[in-house]
């Protein structure tokens, strides 16, 4: 759009942009213009937007509409593919492009975690998003420089590999410039290659980062692993220090093992204020040392020192009358930096404290005489502080920040520009760095002042020498500026040593840089002048330099000075012929000299006053220089060979020399020592002598060139070659020579240079051919038999026998293909190729196989290979030589090598470069293919090598197009040669599909393979139709092969796209498609092109239809599921039964594990149903039978998908009932394998629960399918993965197992139950003793248990679900529950709300209506009973129950306000349960319902019945276990015979036993009668309770038996006056003893206290102040009914 938006908005986001558009529409004005883009029809909305004021606009995606044009930015972009589908491509850099796109990606992860609570990889998301954010802005911005645009895209491309990788997204595979390949351009090889290498990259970085974090030592590191020159940046903060004068600091880097300075001086000069001598320097002393080695990084021990020169006074208590000036030692600093050059500390923030120590105070603490401290060497006292431990600094010292930086100068400028600029002073190492690069001119000599001792002449003390040094010319002329004492400052002409006050033998150790042209070395000197220096200014101007002494720079032979120490002479002597040159040049400067040429006798007397000193005086001096030089040498050969032509008696000499010197030294004159050998070869070229000296020379120089130091003077020597050879007849004399090497290796003396000259070979032919090509002849007849020459003597040498010239075999295989690309330019190279396939088949078979196979991928990668003619050449042999490594029988073949080979075959025959292909991929097709099958095959999917030789068998197949394809077929003599490699690659191509090759993450590596696969499934599909469909050449076990790998191929993880994220599944089916639908309706064609075939894959096919109609896609669906009616139908026709039994079994067992493995869904369910009855209701046969198989795996699959889900639940509840409603399935279809494993997971749930007794009735049901017989279980009925039993075996184990969880239920009675069944088996059939005798201890102690352990009775809970928001197992039932122990109503309660938070608890106890049960709401309602509060429970008040009880009261009639009891009916509603508890679950479903209601006076009868008989139990318990407590029995009758209640007796008496009820009911005389008797039998039982709490009352009771005496007596006396008396039977209340001497307690259950035969626990809750005795709850209960005689 037009104009364009303001700079503000133009990196703005698109949905920011929209909001800024929406918040802004209000504010149009009408007048403004719409415009709608030519090139698009409108705007399209990518976000939705919701409208919040009502000027707003909201939006929806997909939306579009027009806006104002001021408020728009027009983005460029391109549309593919118009219409509803279409695609907006921005037009934006593809790198752009990917950024947003991963940030949309990212962006829902990064949500995720946040949901998920992962803050640590939020947090690391974040920062990831937020860098990759900036870095788009910088590319989009348009401002960066090409290389840092360039180097900017690999860190964004770094960074979202990283990303992708640590999220677990899909590999992007890249190009060298970081652009994502395109598969389809790419060939097979180079895309698994770079999947690869990707992967690699990507673990390096992931490492590194891990490093990073634990900050482990980073010279491992991939960073650190790839630099061999190191720097050490230095950022000096600041100094303190007491010395009231200037300093100078020169801190240089220290070896303490060697004692020797590695680096030069870094200076820094400090004022007397106490900041620096610059005050423009400030805030800004950085130096970085340069040009450390990976060897100084692994140095042991490696310190920072610094030494503290005072500049002013020779003492510091000096005044103005003295000396000033001097410079004078004062004190060191050391720190130990090994941790940081060793990358252990990696801190460039943090300032270390290096702590300051006086030199006098560090030789001699005890003594105060500074003389002590300056007599020392500097290194001594390094050395000393480093050995001291602890340091008295007070606070003085240095601080510095410290950073180990990868790379030289210019690398670290580039990657540090934060740290190290222009201004930053550079300190180099003294020495060369690891790798010497070109163009790297440097010219420094490394002068140290040693030591001197000096006469003290007529002084009564030593002299205070002070060296002066300076640099001169032959004609004295002082060179400016030359001398260097320390990075950070520019050059001086005269340095002033250290002054040592009154030493006689200093020991200065002071090291200067002299930096001079190069040419103008040959005409410099050093001079040195030695000076006393007084303390007093007077004296000290008067005095004179007493001495001097000189070195040259270059000798005689122009050589250099050589590095190391030098003793040279001092002269004495008139001071101005000091400094003339003409008087000392001529006379010798060292020691060494002085005695080569003999004292100075008669040559010097002419000399006056300028003498040599004598030897009594013993003045000397000592220095030591190193020289740092690329175009100096200190080697008299190199120089002679250089200067051959003056010197050419010892040319061969020096030739032979030239192989001892340093490498260092040649490469300096690389182009001159080249430029000499050829000369002398081409001048000297009467004597072969020189050209086999020369010869291997130059192969030596090759060979130095290949050393790590000096690798970067590759494209020197590759210059050299092509811009300044010229010899143009060097080509004859090097092959004759190489020729005469290779035709004599027999010869011992010769194997060494043979050897040497076969690593040169690159370089050796490089000369040859530059040579050739500059000969201009036409004829080169001579030069091709050369050629031809040396491979025939090649072919001689590899036929020779193998334990002979081993070594120069293997070099000639190794360094030989090297030569193709240069030779074949002066020579055919058709011809090059068949020599070179003479040459690889001169070696003997089963001889250097590996090197064999390395030579010829050398030669593919070579050119001639990608001309055709040459491949026609070369091809056969190379797929003769992999023929025979990848044969069934060749001994251990060299997999790594065969697979490089043949991927660098099949990646240049991909390529459209090279010329037609066709044949020779119809070539290896013939002879490799099935081999190459065949070992991927057999090698183990964890071998390095599976991925290598899966890709070349996937390249193969995709460069086949139709024509190789039926050629192939063709080729196969015989039919069964055509079955056996279709089911060899029926069987790779799914075992490849099954077990994934490459890992997950590598998409389109993986998408590319299934899409070959696919296409040569496809094409073998053809085969089969044509061969192997009719009658008589059926091959069954060929077609079951290819329906199972297609289906494995349809499942195949990396195609189920509903698995994958919105953005990957767009990618994939864009490019791909989905193939899925493909191969799924190829599996229809073939299966109904079967035909009359089709019962043989019946029902072993019904499993891999299954797998292909439950993927989720409709279309394929609906295309694959009518196939089950095709086999319904064709089992009803062929079967001979006239069913189709198989088939349901088959689809049973598969539904079920497909279901439970995660597949199908409610869609799939309605869609089988809907097609299967669709098509069975069209057959005239299948109409009945057919709908019934439909219901039924509908009805199963409902039960499986609810499972399903419920199993990922929290409540365990629902998990267990859905288990029982799958299991309660197959137990009905008699599916007996399939309903024993899900009673394994119902007893694994109740055991994680503690559900130990229904875990025991789970596996009792098992137990029940078994015998006890010797007959071994059949499969089904054994669980699965387990051993073999006999029935009877299993059913032992089982019943052990199930005792034993009865034992952890308290189930104590069963347990004996089983126990009495096993025990019978043990001593009446197999005899087991043993195992009766633990098994009778075992019930031995569970009687024990029944009488002495606590058991609390559970509780029963009724619970009923109502409205359509409940799962379908729930909804609309009722379950009763049975609680655990200790369970209360709360804990249930809170439970319940728990598992449904949004259920809303019915308030009304009546039934719902049809509304609430076809609501969408959650509706629950819950009532329960409460325990029974007897210590010794009875077993069966709360076992084997299925009824249970629900009573709730409500009135009929008028209430009457003085007696309530009158109108008080009870609704007892009955529950009956499925099945009996306790059973495999602690609930079960409801089955049937009976209401009947209860008079008031039947109700008033079952009150006083209960609690009689609750008197009776408590009398008696207490009557024959006197330990019991007392306290409950009192509260119990004080809660009966307390006047306070005793109005329930007059209550009753007001309601039933007036004349008026009586008359009105005169049917009910009966249950009066019955309820007088019940209260007349409540005085004897309450008698018996108040004299047994006599006899156990304690005196704190007396008040309160005294009291429940008086008030029972008046109690008695009336109920005895009007309802009579009645006397227990004597038996109720004798103390019976068992044989074992246990107590026996005879509960009450007569008549007298039980009138019904089904009796019932019922307890009541009141309401108001009346006893609970005599009055109805008015809570709802649940009761349990129990079975007669069971008590």
């Amino acid at each position: 759009f037009s104009p364009p938006p303001p700079p503000l908005l133009q990196n703005i986001r698109l949905q920011h942009l929209i909001l800024f558009m929406l918040s802004c529409f209000s504010r149009i004005p009408h007048s403004c213009i719409f415009f709608i883009s030519p090139s698009f029809s409108s705007l399209l909305a990518i976000y939705n937007y919701e409208a919040i004021q009502d000027v707003e606009l909201p939006l929806q995606v997909g939306d579009t509409g027009i806006f104002p044009k001021t408020y728009i930015y027009l983005k460029e972009a391109t549309v593919e593919d118009r219409g509803q589908h279409e695609t907006v491509i921005p037009s934006e850099l593809p790198l752009v492009q990917e950024l947003t796109s991963t940030l949309r990606e990212w962006v829902v992860i990064w949500h995720k975690l946040y949901v998920d609570n992962k803050m640590t990889q939020f947090r690391h998301l974040q920062q990831m998003t937020y860098i990759l954010i900036e870095w788009r802005s910088q590319i989009l911005s348009g401002t960066l420089p090409k290389d840092e645009l360039a180097e900017l895209k690999k860190k964004v491309t770094a960074k979202i590999d990283y990303g992708n990788r640590i999220l677990g997204l899909d590999l992007v595979v890249r190009d060298d410039n970081g652009n994502i390949l395109d598969p389809d351009e790419t060939s097979t090889i180079t895309l698994f290659k770079s999947h690869e290498m990707a992967s690699k990259r990507i673990d390096e970085r992931i490492q590194e980062e891990k490093a990073l974090q634990q900050n482990v030592d980073l010279r491992g590191q991939p960073v650190f692993n790839t630099t061999h020159t190191y720097s050490l940046y230095v950022n000096f903060k600041n100094f303190v220090c007491n010395i009231g004068e200037d300093a100078e600091l020169l801190m240089s880097l220290y070896d303490p093992d060697q004692s020797k300075l590695i680096s030069e001086n870094y200076l820094v000069r400090w004022g007397s204020n106490g900041m620096p001598k610059e005050i423009e320097k400030l805030n800004n002393l950085q130096a970085v040392f340069t040009d450390l080695s990976s060897s100084d990084l692994i140095r042991p021990k490696i310190s920072l020192v610094c030494q503290i020169v005072r500049v002013g006074h020779m003492e510091l208590k000096d005044g103005k009358k003295h000396t000033c000036g001097l410079r004078r030692p004062f004190g060191v600093a050391v720190m130990d930096i090994t941790d940081i050059i060793h990358g252990k500390v990696d801190d460039e923030e943090k300032q270390h404290f290096i702590p300051f120590q006086q030199r006098q105070l560090i030789m001699s603490p005890l003594m105060t005489s500074h003389v002590i401290g300056e007599n020392e060497p500097l290194t001594s006292v390094f050395n000393k502080v480093i050995a001291a431990k602890e340091v008295n600094h007070k606070g003085q010292g240095l601080w510095v920040s410290l950073k180990l930086l990868p790379g030289d100068l210019a690398q670290v400028q580039k990657d540090f520009s934060h740290l190290v600029d222009r201004s930053t002073a550079v300190a180099r190492k003294m020495g060369f760095p690891e790798i010497i690069l070109p163009g790297d001119v440097r010219n420094d000599i490394y002068v140290t002042l040693v030591q001197g001792e000096f006469d003290k002449g007529k002084k009564k003390t030593p002299k205070n020498v002070e060296v002066t040094m300076s640099v001169h010319d032959e004609e004295g002329n002082l060179l400016e500026r030359a001398i260097h004492p320390g990075a950070g400052y520019a050059g001086i002409s005269e340095y002033k040593s250290v002054v040592y006050y009154q030493v006689k033998q200093p020991c200065w150790y002071e090291t200067v840089k002299v930096s001079i042209a190069i040419e103008e070395v040959s005409r410099c000197h050093l001079r040195f002048t030695f000076r006393h220096r007084s303390s007093q200014e007077s004296r000290d101007k008067s005095e004179r330099a007493f001495g001097m002494a000189f070195v040259k720079l270059m000798n005689a032979d122009g050589t250099t000075l050589q590095d190391g120490k030098h003793n040279l002479v001092v002269y004495k002597g008139d001071n101005k012929k000091m400094e003339d040159t003409k008087f000392y040049l001529s006379l010798p400067g060292a020691k060494v000299e002085e005695e080569k040429d003999g004292l100075p006798g008669k040559n010097l007397q002419h000399l006056a006053n300028f003498t040599p000193t004598k030897d009594s005086t013993k003045d000397s001096f000592q220095i030591a220089t190193l020289i740092c030089s690329t175009k100096l040498t200190q080697n008299v050969d190199l120089l002679g060979l250089l200067n051959w032509r003056s010197n050419s008696q010892n040319i061969a000499h020096n030739l032979k020399k030239l192989m001892d010197v340093e490498g260092g030294e040649i490469v300096k004159f690389l182009q001159d020592t080249l430029d000499a050998l050829f000369n002398i070869m081409m001048e000297m070229s009467e004597n072969e002598i020189y050209d086999f000296l020369v010869f291997d020379a130059l192969v030596f120089i090759i060979s130095l060139i290949g050393d790590i130091k000096f690798q970067h003077f590759n494209p020197v020597l590759e210059t050299y070659i092509y811009k300044h050879f010229s010899t143009t007849l060097a080509y004859m004399k090097l092959t004759n020579v190489l020729n005469y090497y290779v035709g004599n290796a027999d010869d011992s003396s010769k194997t060494e240079l043979l050897f040497a000259a076969l690593k040169a070979l690159k370089y050796l032919f490089r000369f040859i051919v530059q040579s050739r090509i500059l000969y201009l002849s036409e004829n080169g007849d001579e030069f091709n038999n050369a050629i031809r020459k040396l491979f025939f003597s090649f072919n001689v040498l590899m036929d020779r026998p193998l334990e002979e010239a081993v070594k120069i075999k293997g070099a000639a295989l190794k360094y030989l293909p090297s030569i193709i690309n240069d030779v074949k330019l002066v020579f055919d190279p058709v011809e090059l190729s068949i020599l070179f396939s003479k040459f690889i088949q001169s070696i003997p078979d089963n001889q250097l196989v590996r090197q064999k196979l390395n030579c010829m991928t050398k030669i593919v990668d070579s050119d001639v290979f990608k001309q055709s003619e040459c491949r026609d050449a070369l091809l056969p042999l190379l797929i003769d030589q992999l023929s025979g490594q990848l044969d069934d029988n060749s001994n251990k073949p060299d997999h790594e090598a065969c697979s490089q080979l043949l991927s660098n075959i099949l990646e240049v025959l991909d390529r459209k470069d090279v010329g037609p292909t066709t044949v020779h991929i119809q070539l290896i097709m013939e002879r490799l293919l099935r081999r190459i099958n065949r070992t991927v095959i057999g090698m183990s999917r964890q071998s390095p090598h599976i991925g290598s030789f899966v890709a070349c068998m996937t390249a193969i197949l995709r460069q086949m197009d139709d024509f190789h394809y039926n050629h192939y077929i063709s080729t196969f003599k015989t039919r069964q040669d055509i079955i056996d490699f279709l089911m060899e690659t029926f069987i790779m191509f799914k075992d490849l599909i099954g077990k994934n090759i490459y890992a997950s993450d590598w998409m389109v590596m993986n998408m590319m393979q299934n899409r070959v696969f696919l296409r040569a499934v496809n094409q073998f599909t053809s085969v089969l139709n044509r061969f192997f469909l009719d009658q008589a050449n059926f091959e069954l076990q060929l077609w079951d092969n290819y329906f199972h790998l297609a289906v494995a191929f349809l499942t195949h993880e990396s195609l189920q796209l509903e698995n994958f994220s919105q953005a990957k599944r767009n990618k994939i089916v864009k490019k791909y498609g989905d193939m899925r639908k493909e191969i799924g309706f190829k599996i229809r064609d073939m299966w109904y092109n079967l035909g009359p075939h089709k019962i043989k894959f019946i029902p072993s096919m019904v499993g891999p239809i299954l797998e292909v109609t439950l993927t989720p896609e409709p279309e394929l669906r609906k295309a694959a599921i009518p196939i089950f009616f095709d086999m319904m139908q064709c089992e009803f026709n062929f079967s001979g039964n006239r069913n189709f039994h198989m088939l349901e079994n088959e689809l049973i067992t598969k539904l079920d594990q497909e279901v439970e493995g995660g597949r199908g869904d409610e869609q799939y369910k309605l869609l089988l149903e809907k097609l299967l009855l669709e098509h069975c209701r069209k057959h005239t046969y299948l109409s009945s039978s057919g709908e019934v198989f439909a219901l039924l795996v509908s009805s199963l699959l409902e039960n499986l998908l609810d499972y399903r889900t419920i199993m990922h639940d929290e409540s365990k509840e629902n998990r267990m009932s859905c288990t029982v409603n799958v299991l309660n399935f197959y137990k009905e279809k008699k599916r007996e394998d399939i309903y024993i494993r899900y009673l394994y997971k119902l007893r694994d749930l109740h055991r994680d629960c503690e559900n130990f007794t229904e875990a025991a009735y789970t596996l009792l049901l098992h137990a029940e399918l078994l015998q006890w017989s010797d007959k071994p279980c059949t499969p089904h009925l054994l669980q699965r993965d387990s051993c073999p039993y006999s029935q009877q075996e299993l059913k032992e184990k089982l019943y052990q197992e199930i005792i034993c969880f009865f034992d952890k239920g308290k189930m104590w009675e069963k347990a004996i139950q089983l126990s009495k069944e096993l025990a019978d088996t043990y001593e009446n059939k197999v005899f087991d003793y043993e195992g009766l005798s633990n098994l009778l201890k075992k019930r031995a102690k569970f009687y024990e248990n029944i009488m002495k352990a606590m058991r609390p009775q559970p509780e029963y809970f009724a619970v009923g679900y109502y409205g359509m928001g409940f799962p379908s197992f729930l909804r609309n039932k009722i379950f009763i529950y049975r609680g655990k122990e200790y369970e209360r109503r709360e804990d249930f309660n809170m439970k319940l709300l728990t598992q449904f938070p949004n259920a809303e608890k019915m308030t009304s106890t009546a039934p719902p209506g049809e509304e609430i049960k076809s609501s969408p709401n959650q509706c629950i309602f819950y009532y329960k009973d409460k325990p029974v509060p007897e210590q010794i429970l009875n077993y069966y008040r709360a076992n084997e129950v299925q009824q249970f009880t629900y009573s709730r009261p409500f009135r009929k009639g008028e209430k009457d306000p003085e007696n309530e009891f009158a109108t008080m009916w009870i609704e007892r509603t009955t529950y009956t349960t499925a099945y009996t508890f306790p059973g495999i679950l602690k609930w079960f479903e409801v089955k049937q319902i009976t209401t009947e209601e209860i008079s008031p006076l039947e109700n008033a009868i079952e009150t006083m019945e209960l609690t009689n008989e609750k008197i009776s139990n408590s009398v008696q318990q207490h009557a024959w276990d006197r330990a019991l407590p007392v306290h409950p029995l009192s509260m119990l009758l004080n809660g009966i015979v307390d006047p306070a209640v005793m109005g329930g007796y007059t209550n009753y008496e007001k309601a039933f036993f007036t004349e008026k009820y009586i008359q009105e009911h005169p049917e009910e005389q009966d249950k009066i009668e019955l309820l007088k008797q019940l209260i007349a039998l409540q005085m004897p039982l309450l008698a018996e309770g108040i004299r047994i709490h006599g006899e156990k009352l304690t005196e704190q009771l007396k008040p309160l038996h005294d009291r429940l005496m008086t008030c029972f007596k008046e109690l008695r006396k009336k109920v005895e006056k009007l309802y009579g008396v009645i006397t227990l039977p004597p038996s109720l209340t004798e103390r019976k003893q068992s044989r074992s001497g246990s107590v026996v307690l005879p509960y009450i259950m007569s008549s007298t206290l039980r009138r019904l035969s089904v009796t019932s626990v019922v307890s009541t809750s009141s309401t108001s102040s009346d006893s609970a005795s005599s009055r109805p709850g008015s809570d709802g209960l649940v009761t349990g009914l129990f079975k007669n005689g069971r008590h």
